[in-house]
């Protein structure tokens, strides 16, 4: 598994598969070779790579004649491991180089793009993986494509994770500009103990993480009120203590129509309560709320090192304001559907 600086997986494309699919790099283990010299050899060979491997992020087990399987594997079938092999930097992308009889292509995916490329089996394992890295949650232990242990949210909930380049665009600190209209607020929504809430759009294709927040409309007298309308109706949160960070240029507003211009404003705010899950009233069903450190949810979000800037600034602003914890890296929650007492 390895990512680009924005979340893509890298897949590479086989010149010996007749069905024209896509495959994580990677190799069969060679006799007396353990998985991750494999690993290691394997991107090397076929990527020109020295990768150091930082994780197991999945194992997975076939049952003896599934039909995945190549007709003369022996019981117990076939188990494969994906290891973490980092996030490639643009320097290092650019000096992947592939043995042409044996890989055509190479491309970072998004996740809903990649298992279209790959065989069904291969994308769940992918899928699995990828969610266990961003998760921070155990090895993910499946058999035939099925997790065998609890299922983690981030699968359970199908969260897929979405690339937009807007938001390479850098963070402003000063005041908006009086000749830009705010078109959007949203906020990093800081619960006591430093996480903050997430909330995942369901679709057909899968959930797409966002931050609580959305359009300003002619009913609101300040964006600090889209914010708390927003979040109330979405994520069920009682805020308090908005303060803005910055925002972002669009450059034409197509998104709204074409309005031009406009500003999308980030803040962060203090999360007083969350109550029972309901039914957003612009899209017609609930939202899935999920507790996680900042760092996490901007890898959620698919920002890249621009999301990790601001989330750090998220995070310094709720130390100084409001004395909360710097919160690392866990295993994300989602929140229940009864919403949850904050102490």
């Amino acid at each position: 598994m390895v990512t680009d600086e924005v979340g893509r997986v890298l897949l590479v494309h086989p010149t010996y598969r007749k069905d024209g699919s896509w495959l994580l790099p990677g190799g069969v283990v060679e006799a007396g070779e353990h998985p991750h010299v494999t690993c290691r050899r394997e991107i090397a060979e076929e990527l020109g790579l020295d990768l150091p491997l930082s994780a197991v992020l999945a194992v997975h087990s076939f049952a003896p004649h599934h039909p995945d399987l190549q007709p003369d594997t022996r019981s117990p079938g076939e188990i494969r491991f994906v290891f973490d092999g980092g996030t490639l930097v643009p320097g290092r992308v650019e000096a992947i180089r592939l043995p042409r009889e044996e890989l055509s292509a190479y491309a970072f995916l998004e996740t809903r793009e990649a298992v279209q490329r790959l065989r069904p089996m291969d994308g769940k394992i992918m899928l699995a993986a990828y969610r266990a890295r961003l998760g921070n949650t155990a090895t993910a232990h499946l058999a035939d494509g099925r997790h065998i242990l609890d299922v983690p949210a981030l699968d359970r909930l199908d969260v897929h994770v979405r690339y937009r380049p807007l938001w390479d665009s850098p963070l402003h600190r000063g005041p908006v500009p009086g000749r830009l209209p705010v078109q959007q607020a949203w906020a990093w929504c800081f619960v006591p103990d430093g996480r903050v809430v997430v909330v995942a759009d369901p679709g057909p294709r899968g959930a797409l993480p966002m931050l609580p927040g959305g359009t300003v409309e002619g009913t609101d007298a300040t964006p600090e009120d889209t914010l708390h309308r927003e979040a109330a109706e979405e994520a069920q949160l009682t805020l308090a203590d908005p303060v803005r960070l910055g925002w972002v240029l669009d450059e034409t507003g197509e998104v709204y129509g074409g309005v031009g211009p406009n500003a999308r404003l980030r803040l962060a705010a203090r999360v007083t309560a969350i109550g029972p899950a309901a039914v957003d009233p612009a899209t017609g069903h609930p939202f899935a709320r999920l507790l996680t450190a900042p760092a996490q949810a901007a890898a959620l979000l698919g920002w890249g090192p621009p999301g990790a800037r601001q989330a750090r600034l998220a995070m310094e602003t709720a130390r100084e304001r409001w004395g909360l914890p710097a919160a690392r890296p866990v295993a994300i929650e989602e929140i229940p559907t009864e919403g949850m007492r904050l102490s």
